[in-house]
């Protein structure tokens, strides 16, 4: 396998400077006064309102984000089930948005492939094949419709882990698993978060990463975790971690570029923002890496 070709994290490490991940997708045009869908939260408008995700698109490429990631956290079947939509035509079009948004920029797209069930669900409704099923098919059909490799985000359950890690690793489908946690330290499975960075380093990631936590939360992890591997994050920017209609930015993008860059001598791959951000906290992230790597 050539690693240049397949891993866009080697770029990162061959330059020393962290590629840059996108902000919000959903929380954004949440805020934008958009509704949500009970089930497909904003994926709809993907197919409702295209130009408004397009737009939001080429927003993050235009404030210097080096990955834009799908509008697909809620495509997956789990999700539509119920529904008369075609789950792999959502895909399809959020592919194609997102594509038509990087245009000829140096941009790598991420397919992101969510939890099965609701993020911060303990107890899940779904059987063991229906949550092989789920993800396999949304990793089959982000990865066929052209992103450059899946994110598996905000995962915190070990089953849903192994069927990801198992799935791609076999399937030579580049992957990265980014990881929420409480404040334990521990999955909501109950697992512990450095247990299962070692679990999944070997599946052969693209990176491990962190996202949709708290600065102080993940300050506790840094404090245990050595970080000997390709990683990244993007730390939550509302008011709520757990709660879906409370996602107004509450930190701001300057106070993010100095809850992040504390860690940028521990060489991430990527660092980007999750939930409450725009793509203001993606250009203060290109300003910050522009001083500071700018020999």
């Amino acid at each position: 396998m050539n690693e240049e070709a397949n891993n866009p994290f080697f770029i990162a490490r061959r330059n020393k400077v962290p590629l840059i991940l996108d902000g919000a997708m959903g929380s954004l045009l949440q805020n934008q006064g958009w509704a949500t869908d009970n089930k497909l939260w904003m994926s709809y408008m993907n197919l409702s309102n295209p130009d408004v995700v397009l737009k939001a698109h080429k927003q993050y490429v235009e404030s210097g984000a080096d990955i834009i990631t799908t509008n697909t956290f809620r495509t997956n079947p789990a999700a539509v089930k119920g529904t008369d939509l075609d789950g792999e035509h959502l895909v399809r079009m959020a592919v194609q948005i997102a594509r038509e948004a990087i245009e000829d920029n140096p941009v790598f797209l991420a397919g992101s492939n969510p939890p099965a069930e609701d993020c911060y669900k303990i107890q899940r409704d779904l059987s063991l094949n229906e949550l092989i099923y789920n993800h396999q098919k949304h990793i089959d059909y982000l990865y066929s419709a052209g992103c450059d490799f899946i994110l598996n985000e905000t995962m915190s359950h070990s089953d849903e882990l192994k069927i990801i890690c198992q799935h791609c690793n076999r399937n030579n489908i580049p992957f990265v698993v980014s990881l929420f946690f409480n404040d334990d330290l521990r999955l909501l499975s109950g697992e512990k978060v450095v247990d299962v960075v070692d679990f999944i380093l070997h599946y052969r990631p693209l990176a491990v990463g962190f996202n949709c936590i708290k600065p102080g939360r993940f300050e506790m992890l840094a404090q245990k975790l050595n970080f000997d591997f390709d990683w990244g994050l993007y730390l939550n920017c509302g008011k709520s971690e757990y709660d879906n209609n409370d996602i107004n930015e509450s930190i701001t993008p300057d106070d993010y570029i100095t809850n992040t860059k504390k860690y940028l001598d521990r060489n991430p791959s990527f660092i980007g923002s999750c939930c409450g951000s725009s793509p203001s906290h993606t250009l203060k992230l290109k300003e910050l890496f522009n001083e500071r790597y700018k020999s």
